[in-house]
């Protein structure tokens, strides 16, 4: 980008220049993510949030472990390697939850956890009566609201081993997918980030309401 300068010269503005002169939620939330990639927490805040977003958490992780990663390309495996496993032991806390305490703190999560309440929570049963691994694969690769799965998992006693699988594998296909691609084209998948991060941040915010709106009232 370009402005003028007072002497009619044209200085040149970089594109995150550019876009830390734009006010408003987006970019202070990206701003305070970066600010986690630049700290010595940035790791241990990834693992947290992934672990959290797994059970009961409404923010998914994938924008901090983009944060990270392209912000330290040749770390971005590491970080989503932290991230699947948070992830993987979030999706336990929330099948111990479904199936041990599930009766104790089901109306918390029917008041305070954006996609729980007891109509999908009889869609879920239908579901994994008819799919089984392939609704927790499913929920653990798409914007579909994985903590939904996980403790519905445990409230019907989903067969453990199966559930895990399920889990590991479709929780490190999409952060390694993300990771991967950062750590393979690095700069300039960073500055499409910076470029187009207002645009794609409202993509994600869509997807990730489209992927309640699946599970409230289009899954049988």
């Amino acid at each position: 980008m370009c402005k003028s300068g007072e002497d009619g010269a044209q200085e040149v503005t970089t594109v995150p220049e550019a876009i830390a002169r734009r006010p408003g939620l987006l970019r202070r939330i990206y701003e305070w993510v970066l600010h986690w990639a630049e700290t010595p927490y940035g790791t241990p805040a990834l693992f947290l949030l992934a672990l959290a977003e797994s059970s009961f958490f409404p923010v998914p992780p994938d924008v901090l472990l983009i944060a990270l990663a392209i912000s330290l390309p040749a770390r971005a495996l590491r970080y989503a390697a932290v991230c699947s496993l948070g992830s993987v032991l979030g999706g336990m806390l929330g099948y111990a939850i479904g199936w041990g305490a599930w009766e104790q703190v089901d109306q918390f999560f029917y008041a305070y956890v954006p996609g729980v309440d007891p109509e999908t929570y009889r869609r879920v049963a239908s579901i994994y009566e008819r799919y089984n691994f392939w609704a927790v694969f499913t929920a653990g690769f798409t914007p579909i609201p994985y903590k939904v799965f996980t403790i519905a998992a445990g409230v019907f006693q989903i067969n453990f081993p199966i559930f895990l699988l399920a889990s590991g594998l479709s929780r490190s296909a999409r952060f390694f997918l993300v990771g991967g691609l950062i750590w393979k084209y690095g700069a300039p998948v960073r500055g499409y980030l910076e470029k187009y991060f207002d645009v794609l941040a409202l993509a994600f915010v869509i997807l990730l309401i489209l992927g309640f709106v699946v599970v409230k009232y289009v899954l049988p």
